[in-house]
């Protein structure tokens, strides 16, 4: 279990980017191992010693589709609306399951496929759907597939992170406390220093797409409000939204619809948050003929309804 958080040191990153954020809540690893203390800047330096400390030689390494019921699992997944739709072409997710059976993670990253599905299934279900959606999004938009699929494995552990939040702020279904939201804002920094130390790596794209699948182009989101310039970490960002939408979740009573929740995301465009590319091919994806992307009209009428007695984004005081 996740040990009690320390009183959090309030450190505001939005009127200014900063390079070296600070850690407003400690880092623990899954056996309650504290890596870095609250109040941590996490200057080159830090990052340096704690790659080092880090990712040790030896370390078993699993084929993460061959562990437990992670295949089947996803496969489940892919045929749970509105993915049913998303992968409805056999040959493309066959293509996409032998690509992933390649991909091998360390000992502590299955352990944190493994907590969650025993803790919080809708991360571990997240998790799976946000990689594979991410993969099939490099697949559409990037030339060299190949290569953007490797780029794109940030995604099984960008939300790694959520092992230093609390389970009952994950799982609350009343409108979090501004204390709440900083905890559950504190996991993208969090799962970047646990990747960094995991990997060895602090520019390894795992660790940065934990880092920053919230930002956003225009600077509005979190943890430092940067402007987010990384194509295959909004590919992430993108699916990540996409799938909280289109989920059942403690804080509403039902999940977005499909078009509902596509028209959030549109929104999100206009307002220069995300990238059109993007959105056009998850879209596209959305729609059963699957157009080109290139091609794809997107319609900027909104007709979507949003579930009623929806809490996200809604503090307590």
């Amino acid at each position: 279990m996740v040990p009690p958080l320390e009183s959090p040191i309030t450190v505001d990153f939005r009127g200014s980017i900063m390079t070296e954020p600070v850690l407003s809540y400690p880092v623990f690893t899954l056996d309650n191992e504290q890596l870095l203390p609250a109040g941590t800047r996490l200057t080159p330096d830090i990052l340096k010693e704690i790659a080092s400390a880090g990712n040790a030689p030896g370390t078993p390494h699993i084929h993460m589709l061959a562990h437990a019921t992670v295949a089947d699992d996803l496969r489940e997944f892919c045929r749970q609306s509105p993915y049913d739709v998303i992968f409805s072409d056999g040959e493309q997710l066959d293509l996409l399951f032998r690509q992933m059976e390649r991909l091998r993670l360390s000992r502590p990253l299955i352990d944190f496929l493994d907590f969650f599905r025993e803790q919080d299934f809708y991360t571990y279900q997240h998790t799976l759907t946000v990689f594979a959606l991410s993969m099939l999004l490099a697949h559409v938009l990037e030339d060299d597939a190949e290569s953007a699929v490797r780029e794109a494995l940030g995604a099984p552990t960008h939300d790694f992170g959520k092992l230093c939040v609390p389970l009952p702020v994950l799982k609350k279904a009343e409108p979090l406390t501004a204390m709440d939201r900083r905890q559950l804002e504190h996991h993208a920094l969090a799962g970047y220093v646990l990747l960094t130390y995991y990997t060895g790596n602090p520019l390894n794209p795992a660790a940065v797409a934990a880092r920053d699948h919230h930002e956003r182009k225009d600077g509005s989101g979190y943890p430092i409000a940067k402007k987010l310039n990384d194509h295959m970490v909004e590919i992430v960002a993108v699916s990540d939204i996409f799938d909280a939408l289109i989920a059942t979740r403690p804080y509403r009573r039902g999940a977005f619809d499909t078009r509902t929740a596509l028209e959030q995301i549109t929104v999100m465009g206009e307002e220069g948050k995300l990238s059109w590319d993007i959105i056009r091919a998850l879209v596209s994806c959305n729609r059963r003929d699957h157009p080109d992307y290139a091609e794809c009209h997107i319609s900027l009428e909104k007709q979507g309804t949003p579930p009623q007695d929806n809490l996200y984004g809604v503090t307590a005081d």
